[in-house]
């Protein structure tokens, strides 16, 4: 089921590929790493679209214990995957790991958060009103 959610990543990513893009030649000149910041953006689209569909289920589900289940699942398994993709990077460069890069890729898990978020607080009070 396609609902606004897709859209608002979709939106998302090309609004922030578009920044990445247009700041490029800052970026390079600060020792950020460009193509790290593009594939982490695409990671973190396709994640908080397999999430959003984990959260969404548990909201939709009868059983409160189910819920609970899918939306910790959901949670957890967004930030160890985060986690696990700034640590391969960190230690892949480890001579020359930009803070700012990491700080580029907190920003936005940030911001695919409050996306995925403001989404599911929609469905769960659809779901509350029938």
């Amino acid at each position: 089921m396609w609902d606004r959610f897709y859209f608002r990543v979709i939106g998302v990513f090309v609004v922030l590929n578009a920044v990445l893009l247009y700041f490029k030649d800052w970026m390079l000149d600060n020792g950020v790493h460009h193509n790290v910041l593009l594939f982490g953006n695409l990671a973190l689209a396709a994640l908080s679209a397999f999430t959003y569909n984990m959260s969404r289920k548990g909201v939709q589900a009868e059983s409160n214990s189910v819920f609970m289940l899918r939306v910790y699942g959901a949670m957890i398994s967004r930030m160890m995957l985060c986690l696990a993709g700034i640590t391969i990077y960190a230690v892949a460069n480890r001579a020359n790991t930009s803070r700012y890069t990491i700080f580029i890729l907190m920003f936005f898990y940030a911001v695919y958060s409050v996306v995925e978020n403001v989404s599911l607080q929609k469905i769960a009070r659809q779901e509350k009103q029938s």
